[in-house]
């Protein structure tokens, strides 16, 4: 059963009945469920697919290319292919066997299939602007994981294939929301509290989260997944990396800097600390982790372009350099972790980028589903006689508020103290004097059960729950 997905899957639905060719690409990182999204869309029916294969050479692509032929309908195919020109033509020999109604080709994971040289790309181009776009018929849906291959390639591609599509679907992570939808599809039982740490190790990737199985502790499946040698998720670091890049010794490089900064490093930060080169290569590197959803990039307010700070908000990788990096194989790891130090400043952190993963649930909440905003972190280094400040999530809106989001995980209601207060109130104070803002500042609590009322409760403006965050 497909969960959630809806605008995607009608996307795909209504391919079928427009009245021209249509090119539709999907795209996002690995286990996210591209594949899975189109195969339900379609019903598993399709006049031709191919999946490209992952390191397989030029001429084991084309030979698999071939078989894929005869086996779904062209019989005279030949065994060997030469070429992906030949390719190519051989697949319209295919379509023109049928007459009427619209064929669904489907190529999946086509980066694998652009290998070195190849000509792939090309004639990708001529089969669809010179052929394809001139009939009525076809619905070519192209999918891949390598999500900076498929931005660079083709959804941003400065050639042939410019302006091409006639649709895009990138396909984002699950919310909070369909992450619970899923855990009860597959009859998982997990409370609320247990659905939030879930996320917290395995965002929201639908794959990771069909792996759990009923009748256990949520502690003891992360012990079977991803610490027992031979568990599902063992090796998924290393896999999920080489999946997405050709070469990924540098984003492995970017992501290990990063992830030893909660709150992220600045360019020039991340150049000194690693060695690379001020160059467009490595803006591609920060464009591509990007674009993949592993970093993000914000810009603190008031501050010049050179001080965007990048940060590592992939849960599942801040997961693995915390924990699984070098603990693997270590029996019941994650069930003696449970209440320690470790372990409770992780959730803190951990629980804040889940509510980042979630800024549309928490504006709806404050009733600005509808307002411009932009949303950022903040940072202040302490300088003469203004201190430091950091601000976990700050929600600029377009009705002259700003809200200062302060974040907390805790197993109870959540109680302001005297002390705590005062650190609220000196926060604010450091944004509205280094900002210059003239925007109304409220000061805003982002709590798993809610706030204790007592003597402080009046001074937040609004509060939001994690229970929120579920709608």
């Amino acid at each position: 059963m497909l969960i959630g997905r809806n605008k995607e899957k009608a996307i795909l639905q209504e391919a079928l009945d427009k009245e021209e060719s249509q090119f539709i690409a999907v795209y996002g990182r690995r286990r996210v469920g591209k594949t899975y999204l189109i195969r339900e869309s379609y019903g598993y029916q399709f006049y031709f697919q191919f999946t490209g294969a992952a390191r397989t050479s030029f001429k084991q692509q084309l030979a698999r290319f071939a078989l894929a032929l005869q086996e779904q309908g062209l019989k005279d195919a030949p065994t060997e292919i030469k070429s992906w020109m030949e390719a190519f033509s051989l697949l319209k020999r295919l379509i023109n066997q049928k007459d009427g109604g619209k064929k669904v080709i489907f190529l999946d994971e086509l980066p694998w299939l652009d290998t070195p040289r190849s000509g792939f790309l090309s004639e990708l181009e001529v089969f669809w602007n010179g052929w394809a776009s001139a009939r009525k018929d076809i619905v070519l849906v192209v999918c891949g994981s390598a999500t900076s291959w498929m931005v660079n390639k083709i959804i941003k591609n400065k050639g042939g294939l410019h302006n091409r599509l006639t649709e895009r679907i990138a396909l984002k992570p699950f919310t909070l929301k369909l992450c619970k939808e899923l855990t009860i599809s597959n009859g998982v039982e997990l409370s609320q509290r247990q659905i939030i740490e879930a996320y917290m190790i395995f965002g929201g990737v639908p794959y990771y989260w069909s792996l759990l199985k009923k009748g256990a502790s949520l502690a003891q499946e992360v012990d079977r997944l991803i610490f027992s040698d031979g568990g599902e998720m063992y090796d998924e670091f290393s896999m999920l990396y080489a999946s997405l890049f050709k070469k990924p010794e540098p984003y492995i490089k970017v992501i290990s800097l990063l992830a030893d900064k909660n709150y992220g490093m600045t360019r020039q930060e991340l150049i000194s600390a690693g060695g690379f080169n001020d160059n467009g290569a490595f803006t591609d590197i920060l464009s591509d982790l990007e674009w993949c959803g592993f970093i993000r990039s914000y810009q603190n307010t008031g501050k010049q372009v050179k001080d965007v700070v990048y940060q590592l908000v992939d849960n599942y990788t801040v997961f693995y350099y915390t924990f699984v990096k070098d603990h693997r194989r270590t029996q019941n790891y994650w069930q003696t972790m449970q209440g320690k130090s470790k372990y409770n400043a992780w959730c803190g952190l951990a629980f804040e980028r889940v509510c980042l993963w979630h800024t549309e649930q928490i504006k709806a909440k404050l009733g600005i589903s509808g307002v411009v905003t932009t949303e950022n972190a903040w940072r202040n280094t302490a300088k003469d006689d203004v201190p430091g400040a950091q601000i976990d999530l700050l929600i600029n809106r377009g009705d002259g508020i700003t809200d200062i989001c302060e974040i907390k995980f805790s197993n109870e209601e959540y109680a302001i103290t005297s002390e705590y207060m005062e650190k609220l109130l000196q926060k604010k104070s450091v944004y509205q004097t280094v900002t210059k803002t003239q925007n109304a500042v409220h000061l805003v609590m982002i709590t798993t059960f809610g706030l204790a009322k007592n003597a402080h409760y009046g001074e937040i403006q609004n509060e939001v729950t994690a229970e929120d965050l579920f709608k």
